[in-house]
């Protein structure tokens, strides 16, 4: 990623926060690298370089700053939007995919050697997946050694690391502390060894209309999957260690979560789906910038700055939800799904899980008997065409796809059309760039603003808004 000196330069300057995990600062003359936002004093331009992550920056030997904390910055919303190669491998080595596949699985993942995906990344990010997946690990053990009151060796492996002697070796290198001395600067209260409940903060690039993705998940929250209580979003999630539970609070300047694991090793992935079920590595200012361009849309911005797309923690559920949710009102689609997630509880439940557990998996699906569903024999066969697909493998529905090819599978499915396939493009894959022009709510809301509203119409009028067009229809949504 080519990063220009003087645009960045200036950004430190003025301690921007909006450019907090675009790039990062290293400072030779010191020997850390910050956030652009850092208070510390600007340091002069001859002992300034600039990396696209902090992988890059930990490879020449600089550490995270002890002030700004750089390594907890919001996500780059480059790599969230981008579809590419790239884009997609940042993805799933935010999920965890280098930490339990290594680097073989990964690059098996996106279908490109090993050799090559280095060389893409190096060029891109400055470091490797090696050295990238490396970077995550240490943010998770420096969370881990703060919150919990966990033994270091038991964090060393929660986190992802071969040996504690590795793991000793890494946080020196990267924070120029031992993990013991981490633990004791930060001090406070912490969780109980063992309760696999963790306490965090999920920074986010401000505005953040928070009250829209509370509104958003309160109306199509299922009972045992998720809820909204007193300003709170609690959701069951399905990790790959185990399940979880996590509650999601959003601050100023941040999102507290409350996380339940059963196995600590799903720290990361966990945080990361998080994030992205709440983009909150999304630039709003570059987003409102381009809607507030229209007279239409201005309105709305000005009121409402900062909507979100309220995303996806399992790609399975959004594309059951959205099968369900075709050609019906949200309050019938939620009466379905909750009847079909009743199956669940005539089994026997493990004590031991959280009280919220995710969506019933593929298997479970193909499971549930005829009399379940409680819809048309077609729409039925399509949700268990499409359970089958992912059991198969025939369709990706994870963090890491490619998003054309998982639509062009989706479309293959009897069943599923473009709007379904378009709207888990938007919720599910991150596509920053779908309009659900034939969608009766937006049309709706685009009447109300005055806009086209047949779907041709609104097609055309909407170039205008490229390349954000996901999040004018969540304000069209909301104009409804």
């Amino acid at each position: 990623m080519e990063l220009d000196f003087e645009r960045c330069y200036r950004a430190v300057d003025s301690r921007d926060q909006r450019f907090d995990g675009w790039f990062y600062t290293g400072v030779t003359s010191t020997g850390i690298y910050c956030r652009p936002s850092c208070p510390a004093i600007t340091p002069k331009r001859q002992n300034v370089r600039f990396f696209p992550s902090a992988a890059a920056a930990q490879g020449v030997g600089l550490r995270a700053c002890r002030r700004c904390r750089p390594d907890a910055a919001p996500g780059s919303p480059l790599w969230d939007v981008r579809a590419d190669v790239v884009g997609r491998a940042m993805r799933l080595i935010a999920d965890g995919v280098v930490d339990r596949d290594g680097v073989p699985g990964l690059a098996s993942r996106l279908g490109y050697t090993e050799r090559h995906l280095h060389r893409m990344l190096s060029a891109e990010m400055g470091a490797g997946p090696l050295a990238l997946a490396r970077a995550q690990r240490a943010q998770t053990a420096r969370i881990l050694i703060e919150t919990t009151d966990l033994g270091m060796a038991e964090i060393a492996f929660a986190a992802g690391f071969g040996s504690v002697r590795q793991f000793n070796d890494t946080l020196r290198e990267v924070y120029a502390s031992a993990p013991s001395d981490l633990r004791t600067a930060r001090g406070g209260q912490r969780t109980p060894a063992g309760a696999g409940t963790l306490a965090l903060r999920l920074a986010y690039r401000p505005p953040l209309h928070a009250q829209a993705l509370l509104d958003f998940f309160a109306v199509r929250a299922l009972p045992g999957v998720d809820e909204v209580r007193e300003g709170t979003y609690h959701r069951g999630l399905r990790l790959p260690h185990g399940t979880g539970e996590v509650a999601l609070t959003p601050a100023a300047g941040h999102v507290a979560a409350t996380l339940r694991l059963t196995d600590l090793r799903d720290l990361a992935p966990a945080v990361a789906r998080c994030r992205r079920l709440l983009d909150l590595d999304a630039d709003p200012t570059a987003i409102d910038a381009t809607l507030a361009a229209d007279p239409a849309l201005a309105p709305a911005v000005a009121a409402e700055p900062g909507i979100r797309v309220p995303r996806a923690v399992d790609g399975f559920e959004m594309a059951v939800r959205a099968i369900i949710g075709q050609q019906v009102s949200v309050a019938a689609a939620q009466k379905t799904l909750t009847r079909l997630l009743a199956h669940r509880a005539d089994h026997e439940v493990d004590e031991t899980e959280p009280g919220l557990r995710g969506f019933l998996s593929a298997e479970e699906v193909l499971a549930v008997p005829d009399v379940g569903f409680g819809m048309p024999v077609g729409r039925r066969e399509t949700v268990r065409g499409l359970a089958r697909a992912v059991v198969d493998g025939s369709v990706d529905l994870a963090a890491g796809v490619d998003r054309e090819e998982a639509v062009r599978g989706l479309l293959a499915l009897p069943g599923i059309g473009p709007w379904t396939a378009n709207y888990l493009a938007m919720r599910a894959f991150g596509d920053p760039d779908i309009l659900l022009s034939t969608d009766l709510a937006v049309r709706r809301g685009a009447a109300a603003l005055g806009l086209p509203d047949s779907p041709t119409t609104l097609d055309g009028y909407a170039d205008r808004w490229r390349p954000w067009r996901s999040y004018a229809t969540m304000r069209l949504w909301r104009a409804a």
